[in-house]
């Protein structure tokens, strides 16, 4: 159990103020744009893209300060203003696990012109202040492993790390190379679910699916699923990679297509060949090629790192989760 204690610079220091939903969306979309772009994946660039849009919408502003506290949106939170610009933000975004609500501080940026000025810190103690007084038991945040900085901080406001992820993003290529090995592709047999949700579970766990929102039952067998997949229209596809000699599974690889392009869902086991892996996204890179210019894929940092590099998947970022709780 953390204990938090929120000076009084940070409640009360005239540079710092409230999010206003009202006009504070576009500069807050150029600040976040500004600190992070280099590692920004595609649903980065749209949800900046959104939050300027939103900015532009008077019937969606007017809707969000009603509904700042209610939605998983990031329209709570806390600027810093110098001279009538923001220069400094921490936002706040309600989400729910097992019926109680969850506080994730996001988009934790300062200009690079106004760093180490203790700006971040005054921020995110206010956001841990906020979520105090409503009550919060569970705060959450993510921070990239390359910044020694951000990590020594929080763990200083009493966060602890629970996981580190890293998100891979690859373009789909028609012509991407086929593995010289004795792994076999094939589409994913229906004896192989149990296992295959076993390794599913262990890789997309159930500590950040509040987060997430990994839902797999899109991926069970049966006639009543492929029914319901037809009726919805959503066209999931799973390949398996099987050792030739063993005729056993060493992984699978699922796409859940959401409209993103980013639905790539390997699973697999501690003791498989990493070359399975590779082999299973390199077929995905060329059976999607007429879906999408590119695909990503998130995963726990470390484990498979270079098989999925061998894919021709380039690492993007690895984001630390971490956990406090009031």
């Amino acid at each position: 159990m953390a204990s938090f204690t929120i000076s009084a610079r940070a409640e009360q220091h005239a540079n710092l103020r409230p999010l206003s939903i009202l006009r504070d969306l576009p500069a807050v979309a150029d600040l976040i744009e500004m600190c992070f772009s280099s590692t920004m994946d595609n649903e980065g660039k749209r949800y900046v893209q959104d939050m300027r849009r939103a900015g532009r919408d008077n019937s969606f502003l007017q809707w969000a300060n009603r509904a700042a506290e209610s939605t998983s949106l990031p329209l709570t939170g806390y600027v810093w203003e110098e001279n009538g610009k923001i220069v400094g933000n921490a936002s706040l975004v309600p989400f729910r696990n097992n019926h109680q609500r969850v506080y994730l501080i996001a988009n934790v940026a300062v200009h690079p012109e106004h760093r180490r000025k203790g700006i971040a810190r005054i921020l995110t103690e206010r956001a841990i202040q906020h979520a105090h007084e409503k009550k919060i038991k569970n705060i959450w945040l993510h921070v990239r492993d390359d910044n020694p900085g951000a990590i020594e901080l929080y763990s200083k406001l009493g966060f602890v790390e629970r996981a580190r992820r890293t998100s891979w993003q690859a373009s789909t290529d028609s012509n991407a190379p086929t593995l010289k090995t004795d792994i076999v592709i094939t589409n994913r047999n229906p004896r192989d679910w149990e296992t295959q949700l076993d390794w599913l579970t262990r890789l997309y766990p159930d500590l950040l699916s509040w987060h997430r929102n990994w839902s797999f039952n899109s991926l069970r067998p049966g006639f009543l699923n492929w029914l319901y997949l037809f009726f919805i229209d959503m066209s999931v596809r799973q390949w398996t990679a099987v050792k030739t000699d063993s005729n056993a599974m060493e992984a699978s690889l699922a796409w859940i297509p959401n409209g993103r392009g980013e639905s790539l869902y390997p699973a697999i086991s501690e003791r498989s060949d990493p070359d399975a892996l590779t082999a299973l996204l390199l077929r995905a890179r060329r059976d999607l090629h007429q879906h999408y210019p590119s695909i990503a894929l998130e995963f726990p940092a470390g484990e498979f790192d270079r098989a999925i590099h061998a894919a021709g998947f380039k690492s993007l970022r690895t984001l630390i989760w971490m956990q406090a709780t009031l």
